[in-house]
């Protein structure tokens, strides 16, 4: 029993790692066989029809009533950022973009979360930080440039690299705003409401972009998109949510954090495997940069208390 309860959190987080790192794989399938914001209003209206009734049976659903007005106006800001924003433009980019390199771009998201939160919030970095921060963002650098940083000087990005870099401009927002107006609520309430007021408004841009088409065509894809899109809205959200809570409770959320880090790796690995995708010098020398980097910084705010930040804002750094 004692093993169990020792292995049983660091077994679900090493699932929770490979669900969020098959998430790019997954959606780049997704990407090429059904339009982007039909396939994320999906993904989102499907978790959220498991994400509710976990709310309900949980005894959370009483305590939405009591939530305010800027309490409320919180979780739409984090619905359209974290979700409405993240999903459109993490299909949107892996029309364009390799899932392996799209995965490593998101290495930028805790250097910038952190960034932002020394400016508004006065957090506090040490060297090994810093030095964490440094090393990630050169990465993420290098992988974007395919090698060559001196083309992102004369404006050489893709349409792709600047796609996923919207991903990381809304997560990294969809976490300041719960730093700042969702202190104190939940996980599970933070992903239920939000996956649920993003699908919505998912659907809504569905229908007035693409027209009831989008969604037609949606639901006469294939069999492969249709079993990606079942992965990214019950493994990769519902599932891996339902791990990762469970790690941040039986472990602390320091502890849990740090298997994030295996996202990137894992991202890189299954788009290999799963997808023929070719991992090039520059996604070897980037990616390791990015992911010795984010390790340092897992490492270097261990032993500092900081202010909660929702666990559903802090899972996917990488993820999704």
């Amino acid at each position: 029993m004692s093993l169990h309860r020792f292995f049983g959190p660091h077994l679900r987080l090493v699932g929770m790692a490979l669900l969020w790192g098959a998430s790019w794989p997954a959606g780049r399938i997704v990407a090429q066989g059904m339009p982007p914001l039909a396939a994320a209003s999906l993904r989102f209206l499907l978790a959220a029809a498991v994400l509710l009734p976990w709310l309900y049976w949980a005894g959370g659903m009483q305590g939405l009533r009591r939530w305010s007005a800027r309490r409320w106006l919180g979780m739409t800001a984090a619905g359209a950022t974290g979700v409405f924003g993240y999903a459109s433009f993490f299909l949107m980019g892996l029309q364009h973009v390799p899932a392996g390199k799209a995965a490593l771009v998101i290495t930028l998201n805790p250097v910038l979360t952190l960034a932002l939160a020394v400016w508004l919030f006065g957090e506090r970095l040490n060297r090994t930080i810093a030095l964490g921060m440094a090393l990630a963002a050169c990465g993420a650098v290098v992988v974007i440039s395919h090698g060559q940083p001196q083309h992102l000087l004369q404006g050489a990005v893709g349409l792709g690299e600047l796609l996923i870099l919207g991903c990381v401009v809304c997560w990294v927002t969809y976490t300041l705003i719960g730093r700042w107006m969702l202190t104190g609520v939940d996980a599970l309430s933070t992903t239920a409401v939000t996956s649920t007021l993003g699908a919505a408004m998912l659907l809504a841009a569905s229908l007035a972009v693409e027209g009831p088409a989008g969604l037609q065509s949606a639901l006469h894809s294939g069999s492969q998109a249709w079993g990606a899109l079942l992965f990214l809205a019950f493994g990769a959200t519902a599932l891996a949510y339902a791990w990762y809570f469970d790690g941040v409770k039986a472990l602390g959320a320091g502890a849990a954090s740090g298997y994030i880090t295996l996202v990137p790796v894992i991202g890189v690995l299954l788009s290999a495997l799963w997808l023929g995708e070719s991992i090039d010098a520059s996604i070897v020398l980037g990616g390791g940069m990015a992911v010795v980097g984010t390790a340092l910084m897992n490492w270097g705010r261990r032993p500092v208390r900081v202010p909660a930040v929702p666990p559903a804002a802090a899972g996917q750094a990488t993820a999704r």
